[in-house]
């Protein structure tokens, strides 16, 4: 079992970026100007961003620092491979 420091700020900052999109559904559904709706959904892309770097930063901190410690590297190093390729 990993620790994961940053987990609860990951919650947080998800909830925020839900509640971002909700308002973004509203703007549309209220017809408000297409670059309003777009410099919310540039925002949103950016807080999306942020927590990605979080739970890489978790990730290299506890996981793979766990791997290095069991020997296990080989492994987590092909997950961690795989979850960037998707995100990038």
């Amino acid at each position: 079992m990993h620790v994961h420091k940053r987990r609860k700020d990951v919650s947080d900052r998800l909830a925020r970026i839900e509640g971002h999109v909700h308002g973004v559904k509203n703007m549309v559904e209220t017809e408000k100007s297409c670059p309003d709706i777009l410099l919310q959904l540039a925002a949103i892309r950016a807080a999306l961003n942020k927590v990605s770097k979080l739970i890489l930063e978790d990730h290299i901190e506890s996981c793979l620092k766990d791997a290095a410690t069991s020997g296990d590297t080989e492994r987590y190093t092909e997950e961690l491979k795989e979850a960037l390729s998707k995100l990038i």
